[in-house]
């Protein structure tokens, strides 16, 4: 029976407890009003950690979107970079300009030499 009484007992306090959060009797008793301030610095530091998960998570996604853009320039650039060496060979040189009329020498060039 002495078990029955503290289980009751203790479902009780439970109870109250409970009752007195929701109603919100707490708050008049006179040892809440005593802690009133350290509760509102727990209460703004909740915020501040809130605030800075959301700063964190903003950044990371800013990064990751950064990070994609520099890899599609890094291929851009490299796609570009090819296409040039591409076009700037002799052999596409020539074709370019034989379009335009000018043709490639088939006179090999010959040193001068200046005495003085």
């Amino acid at each position: 029976m002495a078990k029955e009484k503290k289980k009751k007992k203790g479902n009780n306090q439970a109870a109250r407890s409970a009752q007195n959060i929701l109603g919100g009797t707490f708050l008049t008793k006179e040892a809440t009003a005593k802690h009133l301030p350290f509760l509102l610095f727990l209460a703004f530091i909740a915020i501040i950690y809130i605030g800075n998960s959301y700063y964190a998570e903003k950044n990371i996604r800013k990064i990751e979107r950064l990070q994609k853009q520099l890899k599609e320039m890094r291929y851009e650039h490299i796609t570009k970079k090819s296409q040039l060496n591409k076009s700037s060979s002799q052999s596409q040189v020539a074709k370019s300009l034989k379009n335009k009329g000018i043709m490639e020498s088939t006179i090999p060039p010959t040193k001068l030499v200046v005495e003085e």
